[in-house]
């Protein structure tokens, strides 16, 4: 693979009814897996976001970008870079057309799943930017819908965890390039990456004429008694390559205050 910044695009903390982690053990989780950062994506919230900027000016190293995952009226909708929440519970169009109203980057977050996914119909025709083609929650089947809506489209293809605990951060991650780029979720441009699904080795898919840009990515977890990371999810080799697609994706705006 193109070597590059990988980055877990899907994090919950706290924030979140269901999370578990604090925004300060989400960033040690970060480095435990070996990854070069994370997008903080609170269900219908922005409240970790002062933290987490004050976490960056202290790990500068790092890339913690600001996000939200937005409960729609059919399902859930990824948006980067705003400084506040869309308001939930609006039909899934109308939140995309919020978000970039309001200078955010709005990816459709894992379409197939069962209860929260908005399902092959919305994912064709929304105005967004990618889809989240690797989810760490979700099944190989559920993945593969996704990316096959994304390549037929085409649009850009991302990966994240979905983690709502610490263990769980760094189980899929979205692979940037070059290595020195930071990435900064702009509509046209911006770093380029490649992804990849679980599953048992395969043939490596014809690379598209697309350059290799955001790439979702998938690491197994340590067992326990593993060694110095045991119990915590570390980067491994993918198991299957995908084609690649070209992401925007929008510089980090920190909500003030």
């Amino acid at each position: 693979m193109t070597p590059g910044r990988r980055i877990d695009l899907h994090v919950h903390s706290r924030w979140s009814p269901d999370g578990r982690a604090t925004v300060d053990e989400l960033v040690e989780a970060i480095q435990h897996a070996g990854l070069d950062g994370f997008a903080l994506t609170d269900h219908n919230s922005v409240a970790g976001h002062p933290r987490l900027a004050a976490l960056a000016r202290e790990h500068p190293a790092l890339v913690l970008l600001p996000g939200v995952e937005t409960s729609t009226r059919e399902g859930h909708l990824l948006a980067y870079g705003l400084g506040d929440a869309p308001p939930a519970g609006r039909p899934a169009d109308e939140t995309v057309a919020w978000v970039l109203a309001h200078g955010g980057v709005p990816v459709v977050a894992h379409p197939f799943r069962h209860v929260h996914g908005v399902g092959e119909a919305v994912a064709r025709q929304l105005n967004v930017s990618a889809i989240e083609v690797v989810n760490g929650h979700n099944g190989r089947a559920q993945n593969a819908r996704a990316l096959a809506i994304a390549t037929e489209r085409p649009l850009g293809r991302t990966g994240g965890s979905d983690a709502h605990r610490r263990e769980e951060v760094g189980r899929a991650w979205t692979r940037f390039s070059p290595a020195g780029a930071t990435p900064g979720l702009h509509r046209r441009g911006g770093p380029r990456c490649e992804p990849a699904l679980p599953g048992p080795p395969r043939a490596e898919v014809a690379r598209a004429a697309v350059p290799s840009w955001p790439t979702p990515a998938v690491a197994r977890p340590v067992p326990n008694g593993g060694g110095a990371l045991a119990g915590w999810p570390v980067t491994g080799t993918p198991r299957r390559t995908l084609t690649p697609k070209r992401l925007a994706v929008p510089a980090p705006r920190w909500q003030s205050g």
